[in-house]
């Protein structure tokens, strides 16, 4: 049987920010790689326990979050059943996914595509005022970068190109011609 919460009045004295989230990752050195090298991360803690191993990482401009990154069987208790279900969330790209804002959406995708990375969706201006693009990373988690759209703006769908510079990222799916029925994770959309 359930507990039913009670209803908060307020949560202004809670006073809450995130400070970390995990992703699961398939191989941790070939993850570290992508997110230290490609994305910008600096590598905060990297734990070996008797079985299992994670690691800490987070961008410069946000020292007080860190992403996790793990085995999709690092949690003690799960059952290998756990474990297989986990690994095939993961292979078809559903178990993570994390969105980024950037201040330039085309330079973010030049950098990371250019960086082999699998482009899910290439630049495009979105009903909701967002400039956005869409890559896996190595382990398949879906990553969106976002732009708020600047007046004057013109997207073309599947995206025009910026400059080449690393992206401008702070932490909290490809082109058409490439994926035409790209797969979302639950809840977002792909133009």
């Amino acid at each position: 049987m359930s507990r039913t919460p009670r209803p908060v009045r307020s949560v202004t004295g809670m006073n809450l920010k995130l400070s970390s989230c995990t992703l699961a990752v398939h191989d941790l050195d070939e993850a570290l790689g992508f997110y230290r090298d490609v994305l910008g991360f600096e590598v905060r803690d990297d734990v070996e326990g008797e079985e299992t191993r994670w690691m800490s990482v987070g961008l410069p401009s946000q020292p007080d979050v860190q992403l996790i990154l793990q085995s999709p069987g690092a949690n003690p208790g799960a059952s290998p059943g756990d474990r297989q279900a986990m690994e095939e969330l993961m292979a078809d790209g559903l178990l993570g996914h994390l969105v980024f804002g950037t201040d330039d959406c085309d330079a973010a995708f030049q950098h990371i595509e250019a960086a082999g990375a699998e482009v899910m969706q290439e630049p495009i201006n979105q009903p909701d005022g967002v400039r956005d693009c869409a890559f896996r990373d190595p382990s398949g988690n879906m990553l969106r970068f976002t732009q708020p759209r600047q007046t004057g703006i013109q997207g073309r769908a599947g995206g025009g190109r910026g400059g080449a510079s690393a992206p401008s990222a702070s932490l909290c799916e490809g082109g058409p011609e490439r994926h035409p029925t790209p797969r979302p994770s639950p809840g977002h959309r792909v133009v």
